[in-house]
């Protein structure tokens, strides 16, 4: 059975079934944005959105164990020019 196992990146493959516990004001908050036959594909997404999120973490923390935490004032000119606002090195990230 292992040599039939084949790996798939986050959102490629075949469906499998799980169950999932969430607290019930979750699961309100879901489907009322979804509907009740949209809550496996909202999941699907949230989990894909937070895998993407732990591999930049995980980039951005091999990244500073190399060269050192970025420098906020720097950062903040580079928001400032990406996002056409005033730099403000003292606004939160």
């Amino acid at each position: 059975m292992a040599d039939d196992y084949v790996d798939f990146p986050p959102g490629d493959g075949p469906t499998s079934g799980i169950s999932v516990t969430l607290t019930a004001g979750t699961l309100q908050a879901i489907r009322e944005r979804v509907g009740k036959r949209g809550v496996s594909a909202y999941l699907e997404k949230a989990a894909q959105r937070q895998i993407e999120r732990d591999n930049l973490d995980e980039l951005i923390a091999d990244f500073d164990r190399m060269h050192g935490p970025a420098d906020p004032e720097a950062v903040a000119a580079k928001r400032a020019r990406l996002t056409g606002g005033a730099s403000d090195a003292g606004a939160a990230a």
